[in-house]
């Protein structure tokens, strides 16, 4: 159910090397790196715990957590729900090439200011 969790820190240089040291043993590693803005660790091909600089973007301001969606419909549907049960928009449904070709996703924060996200890695 759950794709990826991100959470912010105050030093990501710091903690990136603390987190590549802690979870070498588990099998992670650095998959995907945003200098000076997000870093994200996991078993390849797909990284599923991120750091964020906390106050570098809105995106990693509180935790992020994203729900793995089964189809392009679903995120849609989570979207709209979220809308309608209060969340606030942060990012429609759509593809996010920056990750990868077939991302998408949609993003909404919760009424706490929460970052959730529902996503599909293909899919139609």
């Amino acid at each position: 159910m759950l794709d990826h969790v991100s959470v912010p820190v105050r030093d990501l240089v710091r903690s990136k090397a603390f987190y590549a040291a802690a979870l070498a043993p588990l099998g992670y590693a650095v998959l995907m790196d945003f200098p000076g803005h997000a870093t994200g660790f996991g078993i390849a091909p797909h990284p599923d715990f991120w750091l964020g600089l906390g106050d570098a973007t809105a995106t990693f301001q509180g935790s992020h957590i994203a729900f793995r969606a089964g189809s392009r419909a679903a995120v849609d549907a989570f979207y709209a729900a979220a809308i309608a049960a209060g969340g606030t928009d942060n990012g429609p449904p759509g593809v996010r090439a920056q990750y990868h070709p077939r991302y998408y996703g949609a993003f909404v924060r919760d009424p706490d200011g929460h970052n959730v996200e529902a996503v599909i890695h293909g899919g139609e």
